[in-house]
């Protein structure tokens, strides 16, 4: 970046799932501001307590904690008047009545260019500015890349999102008087319809938040496969690989009709496509446990950019490569640890720079209030990740009542 980041506006970024929280923070550096982050309202509302110097509220409204982000955006409004805020929400939309005043509101997934313009319409134009690095892209494809970037991209993305909600919106449509028709063919009387028309508008209502949540997260994560990407082939590699990954944490949830899922199978099924066939290079120690389906989707992308990452610099691209994956549980402090160690392979040394899967390992001990080391010792990468269990673990009474 071309500015020190004390020297421009700071925008408090609140945002439970990692990817998106990336993204928006993204959007705030693209807008010329320097974000600072906070996973729920609880860690917000200590950040803006322990500094002065926050020009504007950029938070998701359903969020774990003690409030969602539309009562955090109230109390920030009353205790700190001066401070700016922009709500955002994939599932609902207050209306103006129910918004602290002069707020704004847009639904995900989020219209790039609309949130930069309106964040600099709020709070001014911006003074942090990305300095392009040297590439290797083609020169054909540098040629046309940038302007592609900051155009044609995001047009099409928000075409496609367009399409893909009305296509939802139908479906759902024709779902309902499906629904309706059979209920009627079984003979259910009015009674029993109407209860199951209540229960079927909440299921389709998950049904659309999840997907609608779902597209965001698809939207960010090809935002960022291509944002540093040095070639387009090597962006669309990586955006493959990432959807892949998510897909594959989903199915793993689909199974246990998104409740839970166990620690080994979570990391079991996110390595196994770059385990060698016939010869184990992956090898798991640790008590097994039941973790959060937030925990699922985030362990598994991390996962996923660990193994991406071994298979071409680190163990996993020799032969002889292989990589533990230990945790441990501490009884008396309630704490998980789990490490991933690379031995074996070519010596390491450090990155030159902070790459996405970089800052998405480093996000995940952030997502789960806990800590995120990363050690490039010559004998092999070391990740470890230090949380709390209840971060993470599903609790036992819950186990209980399933």
């Amino acid at each position: 970046m071309s500015a020190d980041p004390g020297s421009v506006p700071n925008v408090l970024v609140v945002e439970d799932e990692m990817v998106l929280r990336m993204r928006a923070v993204d959007i705030v550096e693209d807008a010329g501001f320097h974000p600072v982050e906070a996973v729920n309202a609880d860690e917000a509302i200590s950040i803006l307590e322990s500094r002065s110097d926050i020009s504007l509220l950029f938070t998701d409204i359903q969020m774990p904690g003690s409030i969602d982000g539309l009562k955090l955006a109230h109390a920030v409004h009353e205790r700190w008047p001066s401070i700016k805020i922009i709500l955002v929400s994939g599932q609902v939309k207050p209306s103006d009545a129910e918004r602290p005043e002069n707020s704004r509101f847009f639904g995900k997934p989020l219209g790039v260019e609309q949130m930069i313009a309106e964040l600099q319409k709020m709070v001014g134009a911006g003074a942090l500015r990305i300095v392009p690095g040297p590439t290797d892209w083609p020169a054909d494809q540098a040629l046309r890349a940038p302007a592609a970037a900051d155009s044609a991209p995001h047009h099409a993305q928000d075409a496609v999102l367009s399409a893909e909600n009305d296509s939802l919106r139908l479906l759902l449509e024709q779902a309902g008087i499906d629904a309706q028709a059979l209920l009627i063919q079984a003979g259910i009387d009015a009674e029993q319809r109407q209860a199951a028309d209540k229960l079927q508008k909440l299921i389709l209502g998950e049904l659309h938040h999840r997907v609608k949540n779902t597209l965001a997260m698809v939207s960010a994560i090809a935002s960022q496969s291509f944002r540093a990407a040095p070639s387009i082939e090597h962006g669309q590699k990586a955006m493959e690989g990432r959807l892949t990954a998510l897909g594959r944490a989903h199915d793993l949830l689909m199974q246990v009709s998104w409740a839970d899922a166990s620690l080994t199978h979570t990391l079991s099924s996110a390595t196994e496509p770059y385990d060698g066939q016939g010869d184990r290079r992956f090898h798991f120690n640790g008590p097994d446990i039941r973790i959060t389906s937030a925990a699922v989707i985030a362990l598994a992308m991390t996962v996923n950019e660990l193994c991406t990452n071994t298979t071409k610099f680190g163990a996993l691209s020799v032969p002889a490569g292989r990589v533990e994956i230990t945790w441990t549980i501490d009884e008396l402090k309630q704490r998980l640890r789990l490490v991933w160690m690379e031995r074996g392979g070519p010596a390491v040394e450090p990155p030159t720079r902070r790459s996405f899967g970089t800052r998405m390992m480093e996000s995940l001990g952030q997502q789960l209030t806990g800590r995120v080391q990363l050690a490039y010792d010559p004998g092999g990468f070391i990740y470890s990740l230090d949380v709390p269990l209840g971060s993470v673990a599903v609790p036992p009474e819950a186990i209980l009542l399933r």
